[in-house]
């Protein structure tokens, strides 16, 4: 185990942040941490990282731990160049290599008075050096930075030439190359391409220490971790299993808390009214068994209703149809003056195609959609929209927002038709309510600022919507919001997106981009994987008798096993509704006021109600399960 927190808590002035977390991390644990932006992901990493103290609870840390960090947002200043900056992680391992040349060339020196002492300290050297892997360290470096979307000529290009992505790229590569015990990664695939992405994917599978991950990248969380911890309510749910796993126990869990709670409720309610009916009674033993009654009910621990949280209101209505041909690209070329961008663009969109465009950093994806938006020159090429096709466009940098308008003056000043209160329910669908529409654009977060950017478009009612990035500053929550809005959208979309799991869900075509080319699949992103998956060089062989037998047998075996559920599901259906059924006649003769009359009725009535009460928790539960 490398840490173990009990009963952690943590207040901001008279804010409570944290509240009895615990969390255990084994070696090899990867674990998402997830939860909406501002809910204390990284107030617990720094916590973890003892840059401020809990407030209560206990810490335990493995002896001698290196915990190493990658924040979301830092600026790297270094005068060194890009590959020697990495080399600073290895310097020990360098100055041993330094001390290694030297002694060889002490050794070969004939002269020399000090041979047999150089020769044991040279190879006691070589084998501390060998146990370090240090031999490895130049293709380590070369690796990472290659695998994190650098080419061999950035190598020896300055750290303070970089763009701000870039430098969080060298710093993610800076400590995969430090091999802590324990990574907490914020973050990690903000600034990535999907190669980039897909190489850090199979890096933190391999290995083989710990890492907790901070991510609304919902493909990312499914390819690497084994734990999902969910960051809610300032409490701390721990899940076994990737994303996926996460989101089914979740509703399985919400689905039985709301039974709990109805159930609980409907308790609390019949015991009301049976104490109400003992106490209009006047006699004196029944007014003392409905104040004994009260006692109990006071002292029930009742269940929380489960927490419904605010979400967005997203939906896209075109205000017109377009015609089957909505966008033509022909031969398309960009250069910025001698460096070309790309060439030989060509691409068809069509009537309710939900298209994703991906491709490398740098490619010239977002250059694309602005010469589409004419806000960039092409150099050749023919570019044409079809017939009543109304573009909406959302830009990942969002520079069609002006940063000194308030929320509400932007959105009044884009659709001034709009009256006071269509205004701010609109708003308050994209969760701006109270003093929150009077912030600048300025002030808000690259989340807030991305839901303005949404709600304008949605007011536009345009047809064919151009998304560069839509889902890069949105929480896990507005993301699948956004997906549904788009998979029940009637007008057409074209999105340029890194995130897989957003490609999945909404988009039937896939175009990847280079430099010189534009290539089509007719699926989702998956699809695209499976198309363009590398095989070895011989052919698969063909699938032979005695697999098309098995493949039979495993299909009639799902069909029995399919069979058996139904009937399954439809025995407990039966029986729900048999105790549902005695539950509400039990209710019916509790009601009748001669029944309370024969006190041990009473009592053998409410210990049965009690009882199907019960089974029929247990019922639901295993319903629940059977219809997953």
């Amino acid at each position: 185990m490398l840490i173990n927190i009990k009963n952690l808590s943590k207040t901001y002035v008279t804010e409570k942040i944290l509240d009895d977390v615990d969390l255990i991390v084994e070696d090899t644990d990867k674990i998402g941490l997830i939860g909406n932006n501002g809910s204390g992901k990284t107030t617990l990493f720094k916590i973890l990282l003892n840059e401020i103290s809990s407030d209560s609870g206990e810490i335990y840390m493995k002896k001698n731990i290196k915990i190493g960090y990658l924040e979301q947002q830092l600026d790297i200043h270094s005068e060194n160049t890009l590959y020697n900056e990495c080399q600073e992680i290895f310097k020990d391992i360098i100055a041993m290599e330094k001390n290694l040349r030297k002694l060889e060339h002490a050794i070969s020196d004939s002269d020399n008075q000090n041979l047999d002492r150089d020769i044991e300290q040279y190879g006691k050297l070589q084998e501390k050096f060998q146990d370090l892997d240090g031999y490895s360290y130049p293709s380590r470096i070369r690796g990472a930075l290659i695998g994190l979307g650098f080419t061999e000529d950035d190598f020896d290009r300055s750290v303070n030439e970089l763009s701000g992505g870039q430098k969080s790229r060298l710093a993610l590569a800076k400590l995969l190359l430090s091999s802590p015990d324990l990574m907490l990664l914020d973050e990690p695939t903000n600034h990535l391409d999907i190669d980039a992405i897909s190489w850090l994917e199979k890096y933190l599978k391999d290995y083989k220490k710990a890492a907790i991950i901070i991510s609304h990248d919902r493909y990312f969380l499914d390819s690497i971790v084994n734990k999902i911890s969910l960051l809610e309510n300032k409490k701390l749910t721990h899940f076994n299993g990737n994303y996926s796993v996460y989101l089914k126990e979740r509703r399985k869990q919400i689905e039985i808390l709301k039974k709990q709670y109805l159930n609980q409720e409907r308790e609390i309610k019949r015991q009301e009214e049976i104490i109400k009916r003992y106490l209009n009674m006047g006699r004196d033993r029944f007014i003392r068994a409905g104040k004994s009654r009260q006692k109990l009910l006071d002292k029930m621990k009742q269940v929380d209703p489960p927490g419904e949280k605010k979400s967005l209101n997203v939906s896209f209505i075109p205000k017109f149809d377009s015609g089957h041909d909505v966008l033509m690209v022909e031969d398309l070329k960009k250069s910025y003056g001698e460096k070309l961008i790309f060439e030989n663009i060509s691409m068809n969109v069509y009537k309710k195609d939900k298209v994703g465009i991906i491709g490398p950093n740098g490619v010239g994806k977002s250059t694309l959609f602005k010469i589409l938006n004419n806000k960039l020159d092409k150099d050749q090429g023919e570019v044409k929209f079809g017939s009543r096709v109304i573009v909406s466009y959302f830009d990942q940098e969002m520079e069609n927002l002006n940063s000194d308008n308030t929320v509400i003056d932007e959105i009044w000043d884009n659709f001034p038709k709009l009256n006071h209160y269509e205004v701010r329910s609109y708003l308050a669908k994209f969760l701006f309510i109270g003093d929150d529409i009077f912030k600048t654009i300025d002030e808000l977060s690259g989340g807030e600022k991305a839901k303005v950017s949404l709600l304008k478009i949605m007011l536009k009612g345009a047809n064919l919507l151009l998304l560069d990035e839509p889902t890069n500053h949105l929480d896990i929550d507005s993301k699948s919001v956004l997906e549904d809005a788009l998979n029940s959208y009637e007008g057409t979309v074209i999105s340029i997106s890194h995130d897989r799991y957003f490609l999945n869900s909404t988009c039937n075509k896939i175009l990847a981009m280079s430099q010189d080319r534009m290539d089509e699949y007719l699926g989702n992103y998956d699809y695209y994987l499976e198309k363009t998956k590398k095989y070895d060089d011989f052919e698969e062989e063909e699938i032979s008798k005695t697999q098309i037998a098995n493949q039979k047998k495993l299909d009639r075996e799902e069909r029995n096993r399919e069979k058996k559920r139904k009937e399954k599901l439809e025995n407990l259906e039966n029986q729900i509704h048999d105790k549902e059924d005695r539950v509400k006649k039990i209710e019916e003769e509790l009601s009748k006021n001669e029944t309370y009359e024969d006190i041990e009725l009473v009592q053998d009535l409410s210990k049965e109600r009690e009882s199907l009460q019960e089974e029929l928790d247990a019922l639901y539960m295993e319903w629940i399960e059977y219809n997953e």
